[in-house]
């Protein structure tokens, strides 16, 4: 199911809502030719059977199309609740965009579409949302609700991040992810969109980044962790042997260096890091999703499904 061409077809439009709407609906008819066509059409309406309930609402007639097991959704039943955590500093903003470029090719861009494309999908589905922004403070917090007024608030609060310049921002993640875990009382599903930045980098400032996303477990959360890198610059780290200027865009802090001389440690560092929270977070029970910011939203919307399945 590639979303690209939904993508090019609205690219022109700013609204971030009609993006988000196109980008779901194009999602949901590709899964009427994939293995989830259970999610489909009826996904808003049925729930993954789970053994030692009850056999009552059972759908057959959709166990008849998909073979598989789903029980009927009514409206009396609580339905999830989700937060959604955004780290806006200022090495989210980064690349910084050329005029006219699509507002979803940098990090932040991509990591508030992605969330207004969940929020889309919570609505459909009658479930309830927060958002909580965070940099150098606390930026913004909104406890979960499910009313349109609700939602169409945090879609202005997303825009507005949008537009905000967040140049030599830093970020405190330990101190927010601790204060956020404390603000969501009621069990939740916690996502949270982060280039895993932090200032220091040390392993003892590591453990304690972990610390706070394990705190973020307590009252039984589940936890969904979106990785968000530019894989060109960041990850692959494609330059030329040309001298160049790097220069640290929460700090200022520059360095010149000739890049060829630096690449191969640098991957190396980079896919330590990469794995070190990969398994830091399976070790705490943390479901931790790279994702590039130039691929497409299906991953980030099939992980939400499967681990709402999960979450039950």
């Amino acid at each position: 199911m590639n979303l690209e061409p939904q993508i090019e077809k609205i690219s022109s439009f700013e609204h971030l809502e009609l993006l988000a709407n196109q980008i779901v609906e194009g999602f949901i008819s590709g899964m009427h030719k994939s293995p989830f066509h259970g999610f489909s059409a009826e996904f808003a309406e049925h729930k993954i059977y789970n053994p030692g309930e009850s056999t009552k609402h059972i759908d057959w007639k959709l166990y008849a199309k998909t073979d598989r097991l789903y029980t009927k959704r009514y409206e009396e039943e609580t339905n999830l609740r989700c937060h959604l955590i955004l780290d806006n500093s200022s090495s989210m903003h980064y690349p910084k965009l050329k005029e006219n470029q699509p507002f979803y090719e940098n990090k932040i861009g991509f990591s508030v579409l992605a969330a207004a494309v969940l929020m889309n999908l919570l609505k459909k589905q009658r479930d309830a949302v927060g958002l909580s922004v965070y940099s150098d403070t606390y930026e913004y917090y909104s406890p979960e609700k499910g009313s349109e007024r609700h939602h169409r608030m945090i879609l202005n609060k997303l825009e507005e991040v949008l537009s905000q310049n967040k140049a030599n921002r830093k970020t405190d993640t330990v101190t927010f992810l601790h204060q956020i875990a404390e603000n969501i009382h009621r069990r939740s599903m916690v996502i949270l969109f982060t280039d895993m930045f932090h200032s220091e980098g040390s392993e003892e400032d590591n453990d304690k980044i972990f610390k706070a996303l394990q705190h973020l477990k307590h009252n039984k959360h589940k936890v969904v962790v979106f990785h968000v890198y530019d894989e060109k610059t960041e990850l692959n780290f494609n330059f030329d042997n040309a001298p160049r200027k790097f220069i640290d865009v929460e700090t200022g802090e520059e360095i010149n260096l000739f890049a060829e001389n630096t690449q191969e440690l640098y991957q190396k560092v980079v896919q330590d890091y990469f794995k070190t929270i990969e398994a830091t977070c399976m070790q705490y029970q943390i479901r931790y999703v790279p994702v590039s910011m130039k691929e497409n939203f299906e991953k980030i919307l099939l992980t939400y499904l499967v681990e709402k399945q999960k979450f039950g």
